[in-house]
This record gives structure tokens, sequence and C-alpha cells, in this order.
């Protein structure tokens, strides 16, 4: 609290929130910025995330009315503090990041980036195209008609006033329903997607987007961090409605650069540190753009443990996992390519029947890669008892193809993938890239157990860019507090 204090008091710039609180001839008097933003850091210091929890903890706890001046905000007043303050916490930010850079905490030697999923103030069931939209609404339609429908049997009948309620209720969440989808297909289209493909949009937050993560599917934001390596000091960082992380990296590193050019007046803050990222980042145009700019970049693609020969027989265990899951919901394992027995030698190939597949091309290049390709005969496959494990669609394929790859095709210019993947399997590149855990994983780690922050509580990317911005402060203060000379 004591740091806290001092930091907002003399070395975060407080002017920012000038314009909003010019309000001398009209309005009530404001509550000073310093104190909310004060109550706000050490509530989310404490894992204390709702407005209503602290704006009864500026009543009944001694530290918050300290902070407070016993000033007692309504939760509103709080709420309305955080969510509007989009413009003026990046510059929060930027202060705290400088006074780490002056106490000697950031090493600019190593960044590492990285991204935490975490579920929105949204529900993934309002989650799809105008296409499910119209059917959801054709479907709740029905389920109207249908209860109006026994409203006029009722009339004709005696019936429990308990059911009869029942219904009534049920058949105003419907309604209510039916016109919440109204109104976004009156004012939303689809958002395209790559491909061509339209992505899916949220009814609640349709900024936010349905994601993978480690607890399942998901409803909510890309918390992404660029951390530095010598104290875990978050050097940027920004949250992103994306499922995907392939076009995060480049935003990321403009960023990292835009904070330090800031704080220091220097060059180019990626001239003499290194940049570490997961495979989640690796594309070839990120690739490119690592080696046009002159980055020293590390980044893993997805067949990176693969080649790692401490990892050689890790893929069992996954598989043999897969299979048991696959097996308890009853679903049929489909045959891989190291189910079928291959003889690069003699050029032969048996399939898990038994039967043995003829060559198709011995130079076919798959997207830059010679391969060896197998094809099953017709006599041979479209008998076969092992039909459905063989082919993903048994009904309309007819027979199964297998591909063999040897290595890249000859006379191929090498792609930026290529010497990403030469260079990060070095000796020296495993060993750069094997920090990359160690620096960025902790930072989330504590910013979802140990401050709490367990899933976004606003919706709208500025106001969740909002909140995750300050857990990050509230990170780095705690970086300040335990390393900086003067507080550790």
């Amino acid at each position: 609290m004591q740091l806290e204090g001092y930091l907002i008091d003399h070395e975060v710039d407080l002017s920012v929130f000038e314009a909003r609180y010019r309000n001398d001839e009209t309005g009530a008097p404001a509550y000073d910025p310093g104190i909310l933003l004060k109550i706000v850091l050490y509530a989310y210091a404490r894992g204390i995330i709702s407005s209503r929890e602290i704006e009864r903890c500026c009543r009944e706890n001694i530290i918050f009315m300290a902070l407070s001046a016993d000033t007692q905000p309504h939760f509103s007043t709080l709420a309305g503090f955080v969510s509007s303050m989009s413009d003026e916490v990046s510059v929060l930010f930027r202060d705290v990041l400088l006074y780490c850079d002056e106490m000697g905490l950031i090493g600019k030697e190593l960044f590492a980036i990285d991204g935490c999923k975490l579920p929105s103030n949204a529900s993934k069931e309002w989650s799809g195209t105008r296409a499910d939209f119209e059917k959801k609404k054709q479907k709740m339609e029905g389920a109207i008609r249908y209860l109006v429908k026994r409203h006029r049997e009722r009339d004709k009948s005696d019936e429990e006033v308990s059911v009869v309620e029942r219904e009534e209720k049920q058949l105003k969440t419907l309604r209510e329903k039916v016109r919440k989808i109204k109104r976004w297909l009156d004012d939303n289209d689809d958002k395209p997607g790559k491909g061509g493909k339209p992505k899916k949009s949220n009814l609640t937050d349709n900024e936010s987007a349905k994601m993978k993560s480690a607890h399942g599917v998901i409803q909510g934001y890309d918390g992404v961090a660029a951390v530095d390596a010598k104290h875990q000091i978050v050097v940027h960082a920004e949250a992103f409605g994306e499922a995907q992380e392939h076009d995060l990296l480049i935003p990321m590193i403009e960023g990292t650069r835009k904070n330090f050019q800031q704080i220091a007046r220097a060059g180019d803050i990626f001239a003499d540190t290194r940049l570490t990222a997961d495979a989640g980042f690796h594309t070839e145009s990120n690739m490119k753009c690592l080696f046009e700019e002159g980055i020293d970049g590390y980044v893993a693609d997805t067949l990176f443990r693969r080649r790692d020969p401490r990892f050689a027989g890790a893929s069992r265990y996954k598989e043999r996992h897969r299979q048991e899951q696959r097996e308890a919901r009853g679903g049929v394992v489909l045959f891989a390519n190291h189910d079928f027995h291959y003889d690069p030698v003699r050029q032969l190939c048996i399939c898990p029947a038994g039967k043995k597949l003829y060559r198709n091309g011995s130079h076919v290049v798959v997207n830059g890669y010679q391969a060896v390709k197998f094809r099953a005969p017709k006599s041979a496959c479209r008998p076969c008892h092992l039909r459905a494990q063989c082919l993903r669609h048994p009904d309309r394929s007819e027979v199964r193809q297998v591909y063999f790859f040897s290595g890249q095709a000859p006379n191929r210019p090498e792609t930026f993938t290529s010497k990403m993947k030469r260079k990060i399997d070095s000796v020296l590149g495993r060993a750069i890239y094997g920090r990359r855990l160690g620096t960025v994983e902790p930072v989330f780690a504590n910013i979802t157990r140990m401050l709490g922050l367990n899933r976004f509580t606003l919706r709208g990317k500025r106001k969740v860019n909002t909140q995750w911005l300050l857990y990050c402060l509230v990170h780095n203060i705690g970086k300040i507090h335990r390393y900086a000379p003067g507080w550790s």
C-alpha cells in the first residue's frame, strides 16, 4: 500500500485525468482520481475485482478507508472510473515502466511474448454467424407458438396455477431472447474471416471471440504480454478478441517498441534484445517480418518438440490418451500414417489390414516438401472391414491415400520458416528458447492465481484491455516492491 501510494503521488502523471474532471460550472464535486486509482490498484492486488465488493471494503476495511480518505465511493463510481480510463491507463502503465527502468529492473536482454486466454462477461451460447442466429430465432419462435397454443387449450381445461405461471415466465423469456436476436440482426453483419468464411459473432460482446483454452472452449479475450527476462517485468500488454495468436506478434512488437521509445527516447529496443514466442505466433509472414527487420527472434513451430530428442517418445502418451478419450465417447479412432508399414528402400507400403498399396508418385511436392504417395486399390479398400477406421468419410471417399515426406523439395527457395527452424534447432537456439517458459508463464500464474483475475468482468475490447493493463500494472508494482532498491 505504501509503494502504491508513493508511485501515484510522485511517479505517475495524473494530469491525464484533468480533462474529464473539469466540471466546476456544472456537476457534483468529483472524487480525486489519485484516490480512486489507489483504491482500484490495491483491490486488484488483493484479488478483489467486483466494484460492489470494493465499495464494501471502503466502508468496512481500515486499509481501504485510509486509501479512500473515508470518502466511501459508490460502486458505480468505481466501475465507471475503471471502464472509462482506456486512454489514461496506457500513460499510467508507461510511467510505472519508466520507474522500473530507472530502478534497473529491466534487463533488455530477452523478451518473451505469450497470451493468457480468459473468459469474458459474455456467454459462448450466444455465439454464431447470422445463419446460426436466424436458425436459433426460428426455433424459439416455434417454441413460442407451441406455448401460445397450450394457453388456448388451457382455457378449456383446468390446470394447476404453478404450471401456468411457469409457462408464462418461459414465454416471456423466449420473447425477450427473440427480440435480442432481432435487434442484433438489424444492426450487425457477419465478421469477415480468412478464406472467405465468416467468423462467429457474439450477441452480448461482439468484440470477444470463441476460443480454445486449457479449460475448454470459452468466450473471451486473449491477454497478451511481453515480459522481460531479468525480473519478469511486463513491458507491453494488450487484450485481443482473437481466437488465434497468428496475427498478434507484430502488434505486440510494435507496442513494445513504442513503449521504450516514449520512456527512454531511444532507438529500436529490438536492435540488441532477443525475442521469444511459442508456436501459436508462428507463421511464414511473421518469420519474414522478424528476419527483414533484423529482430533476433526465436519462435517455435508446431513440430519443434518432435525434433527434440528429449521428447522422442512423448507422442505415444498423447496418442494413447486421445485414443482412450475417443473410445470412452464411443468415437472411432482413425489410422494415422505411423499405422502403415512403409519400406523406403523397397518403396513398399502395407496398410493395417495387411493389403499392399501401390505407389502413386515418388516425387510429389506438397507445400514445398517432397513426398512419396501411396494409394489403396479399390478392390482391396472398398470391401475392407477396417474402412470406417481408415477413412474420415467412408461413404464418400473411395480409397485411402498416404503421404510419406522425405524433406524439402529441391530447387525451392528456403522459406523464412525453414530459416527459423534451423536457427532454433541449434544448441544456442534451444538454450535461448528454453528461457521463454520461465519468463512469461510465471507472470500469468501470478495474475490469474495470486491476484485472482480468472475472468474479465467488463465487455468490449477497450474496457477489457484497460482491466488487463491494470492487472499487469499491479504485477509490475509487486516486482518493484520485491526487487527495487529502497523497497526490497
